[in-house]
């Protein structure tokens, strides 16, 4: 049983079954009749987590230009059951919500809790079949912690802060945060405390993420049990240690307005969905805390996922987010800091202006179905990978430039496989 609802412009599907709540998939905006976003999988979803965070990914679309409504999707379940009792969660909910699958309005991802295959197996139990190309962004967790990794250099750079050797805390060491550390920690920067849902390790000398990546290949959010040789913390006490930057790469609000007042951080550089609240941006400024938007820091993900989907290389991609995403946001916030407003405000004016103009554009102009036809050729085979990511290139690089800034004419020949 589907029970809809709509509140704000959002429509809110709870599905239920045998009375009891299975999960939600909420749509906040769509283009041309389709929303896209994640579905994660934890038993402790409720609607206005998927309210926000599917809010947040109209956010992150309008930031990239990308011509994609915004929408998420949850499945009260365990992520780390058995792989039989996993697969039957997915089937039940793909079930309830195959006729917004075979619709296309609700276009699901891979998300926290959730893989590639899981998604490939609900659209095959809804009875739609997966596309050639379907699934080549499963490297969603890396691409993503590529842009909160350049987000917090630029962050760095515009707040005054040295980055290398300085501790930092990840909150959350899945796909993301997992992914992020091993970058930091490449770069110099002392990872000092990761978190699961299991609970929290600290060292104050730097914690050995390769071994902690290893141990969590292994056991999952056990890593913090298997761990030895640092301090054992509650989730809730990450947030307070005495480090540079905060990274939130877990659940959407982790930092509100009743703990924010404990974050020691000089930086907040989120990696998840609508983990700090506006109240507690609010208050963190107030105390000169740069918080880089969330929308904007992890857009990695949907950014890579296209390129990649247009047959771009891991290489490239990591490149354009470097060279290309990581100055969009140095601009986003010393014109913040112009303008006298949060980067927040900022951000949210122009993603939802873009988003807009992206709408608009999709229903009355062929040239915007430029970058969707091409990569729907590619996703039947009849476009050869280097014209898809040379188109894919072109576009993201211009529909992400802000007023007044230039655009990449042609990309580069290491852009192509």
């Amino acid at each position: 049983m589907t029970d809809h609802a709509v509140t704000g412009g959002q429509i809110v599907c709870a599905i239920r079954d045998g009375g009891a709540i299975l999960g939600y998939v909420a749509i906040d905006s769509t283009v041309r009749g389709r929303a896209r976003g994640g579905l994660r999988m934890l038993p402790d979803i409720d609607e206005a987590e998927m309210r926000a965070l599917a809010r947040a990914m109209t956010l992150k679309y309008g930031f990239a230009g990308l011509p994609q409504g915004g929408a998420k999707a949850g499945l009260c379940a365990d992520p780390e059951a058995s792989g039989p009792e996993r697969r039957e969660r997915l089937a039940t909910f793909a079930r309830h919500i195959a006729p917004l699958l075979r619709a296309g309005l609700f276009v699901p991802d891979s998300d926290m809790g959730t893989s590639a295959a899981d998604i490939r197996h609900v659209l095959r139990t809804a009875g739609l079949r997966p596309k050639r190309r379907d699934g080549l962004a499963s490297r969603s967790g890396y691409y993503t912690a590529l842009s909160v990794f350049a987000a917090s250099r630029a962050g760095a750079r515009h707040a005054g802060l040295a980055l290398a050797g300085a501790p930092v805390a990840i909150e959350g060491f899945g796909s993301v945060g997992g992914a992020l550390a091993r970058l930091l920690a490449d770069a110099g920067v002392r990872v000092v405390a990761i978190s699961t849902r299991k609970g929290a390790i600290y060292d104050a000398r730097g914690l050995d993420v390769a071994r902690a990546s290893a141990l969590a290949r292994e056991a999952g959010s056990g890593v913090v049990d298997l761990y030895g040789g640092a301090s054992r913390l509650d989730c809730a006490e990450l947030i307070e240690l005495p480090v540079v930057a905060l990274f939130p790469c877990a659940r959407h609000e982790s930092v509100r307005a009743d703990n924010a007042s404990a974050v020691r951080a000089r930086m907040v550089c989120p990696g998840a969905n609508d983990p700090v609240t506006v109240d507690a941006e609010r208050l963190l400024a107030e105390r000169g805390v740069l918080c880089v938007p969330d929308f904007v820091a992890n857009s990695g993900g949907v950014l890579g996922g296209t390129l990649a989907f247009a047959s771009v290389g891991d290489a490239a991609i990591a490149e354009f987010i470097a060279h290309r995403f990581g100055p969009r946001v140095a601009w986003l916030l010393e014109e913040a800091a112009r303008r006298d407003v949060s980067p927040r405000d900022l951000a949210v004016e122009l993603a939802l202006a873009r988003h807009a103009e992206v709408r608009r554009r999709a229903a009355t102009s062929l040239q915007s179905a430029a970058i969707s036809g091409a990569l729907a050729l590619y996703r039947r085979g009849w476009l050869p990978g280097r014209a898809a990511a040379a188109a894919a290139i072109r576009h993201l690089d211009r529909a992400m430039a802000w007023p007044g800034q230039g655009a990449v004419t042609r990309p580069r020949a290491s852009a192509l496989r």
